[in-house]
């Protein structure tokens, strides 16, 4: 099973033309079965696609709809253990406290590779190797 960071999520709805190319890399990856995600994932995608300031902002709907439909994936829930696993991580990784998070779902999860564009491309954390879709793009 493979983790997803949020940026994936966010580049599966850009209309940016920018972005086009990530934005293809990401939808096709979530048409892959083995994935899996967070609750944190799930709520800074809302956060950040219903952001005013976002050129091509989803309304609270389209994002509530999909937010629902990134749920036929695995999430994990934040918790307190998990809480603890992130600090843990924060302190002896020295990542931010939400990267480490997300490495702490992933860990939770059972992970075999975290796909971020956030953390560097081949890197080991925690035992999750880390992949940089968007690389090549």
């Amino acid at each position: 099973m493979r983790f997803v960071d949020t940026n994936i999520l966010l580049y599966a709805v850009s209309t940016d033309t920018a972005e086009q190319g990530k934005a293809a890399v990401a939808r096709a990856l979530l048409n892959e079965p083995d994935l899996a995600l967070s609750a944190q994932v799930l709520l800074e995608f809302y956060a950040q696609a219903t952001r005013a300031t976002r050129p091509d902002a989803l309304t609270q709907s389209q994002a509530t709809a999909l937010v629902r439909s990134f749920t036929r994936y695995p999430v994990q829930a934040t918790s307190t253990d998990l809480v603890l696993a992130a600090i843990a991580l924060a302190q002896s990784a020295q990542l931010s406290l939400w990267d480490a998070a997300i490495v702490a779902a992933a860990q939770a999860l059972r992970c075999d590779e975290l796909l971020t564009e956030d953390l560097n491309d081949g890197q080991v954390i925690g035992g999750i190797p880390i992949r940089n879709p968007f690389q090549r793009v």
